[in-house]
């Protein structure tokens, strides 16, 4: 099903304003939404819409809160989210992380005590198209079975960087499992299979069926021992960095997702010890050696990270916002 992208940005500002927020909130945090799911990443933009609602309604998230600058020194800021909405603290903390940056090359924002920030590449897209480099990750609840563990143990954590570049932003956004759980929704609710095995089953079997792996809650570290391995360094870092809550804690404030996580901002000037003519040759003699990698299947093509994202964008531009018919009619209910 296809939905003009004002459409679905209008009908999320309506359930969000219908949940209590304010014009301005609604209004950027539905943008954000629409942006997400106009991107290709339906299951932390629309998707995520009713579960937010629903976390306001809980009291989970505040939406009267406002990060709080606790400590400043240097290049470096340290705030606490005061669990108010996760992308609005999100965005103000990137937008510091790079104000820093723009003084002193680099840039550092560790935050506290907020809430989910949804699509985490948001964030890194947000600092390179402002002519920025970008690291950020989040820890999250446990969701994920630590490597020789059969039950979750873990978060896993999204990690982000992004470069900027005169052809296109470089954005990479992974979760420290091989599916994050939105996108096993997705293929859930579409009636798909994974396109590689992604978790086990109840059963202990290796699956790419999603449902399966939602039930068992059992997904796959991405690299097997080696996500696992850095999922926890994030979580702790993460947690060190922010003076915040690990994993374990918040498994144990029952917040929902990423209720009370931490999430780190780091933003640096990408032309400190050269030109950005230098930069941007290096960029593009590197993309020509990705884009001319032998491709596995006759009429492929080998891309870089961001690179898919921006042209399923101009597709959902053009032609509408592909979203699930049964999310939508949730969504247009709750903006009734």
């Amino acid at each position: 099903m296809r939905v003009p992208f004002e459409t679905v940005k209008e009908t999320v500002k309506k359930a969000f304003l219908n949940a209590g927020l304010t014009e301005e909130q609604a209004e950027e945090c539905a943008r954000i939404h629409t942006q997400s799911s106009c991107d290709g990443v339906y299951s932390h933009g629309l998707n995520r819409v009713p579960r937010f609602v629903d976390y306001v309604h809980k009291g989970w998230v505040d939406v009267k809160a406002k990060p709080e600058l606790l400590h400043a020194r240097g290049a470096a800021e340290h705030y606490d989210g005061h669990l108010g909405i996760g992308i609005l603290n999100a965005e103000f903390c990137m937008d510091r992380a790079v104000a820093l940056a723009k003084e002193h090359g680099i840039g550092l924002v560790a935050l506290r005590n907020t809430t989910h920030w949804m699509r985490g590449g948001t964030y890194a897209w947000r600092a390179a198209e402002a002519g920025y480099m970008a690291i950020c990750w989040i820890n999250t609840e446990s969701c994920m079975p630590l490597w020789g563990s059969k039950e979750p143990s873990v978060g896993n954590n999204p990690f982000c960087i992004g470069l900027p570049h005169e052809g296109g932003s470089i954005v990479l956004d992974m979760a420290m499992s091989q599916y994050a759980y939105g996108k096993l929704g997705v293929y859930r609710l579409a009636g798909k299979k994974l396109p590689f095995p992604g978790g086990f089953d109840k059963d202990g079997n290796l699956t790419d069926d999603p449902g399966a792996i939602e039930e068992s809650m059992r997904i796959l570290p991405t690299g097997y021992w080696k996500g696992s391995g850095m999922a926890i360094a994030l979580d702790m870092a993460a947690a060190l960095l922010a003076n915040g809550r690990s994993g374990d804690q918040i498994n144990a404030d029952e917040l929902g997702s990423c209720g009370g996580c931490c999430q780190i901002f780091l933003a640096f000037d990408p032309y400190l010890f050269g030109s950005k003519e230098e930069a941007e040759e290096m960029l593009n003699r590197r993309i020509a050696a990705v884009h001319a990698a032998a491709p596995e299947r006759e009429g492929g093509r080998v891309s870089y990270p961001g690179e898919r994202t921006v042209a399923t964008r101009g597709e959902h531009l053009a032609n509408g916002v592909e979203v699930d018919e049964s999310v939508w009619e949730e969504v247009c209910r709750l903006a009734q």
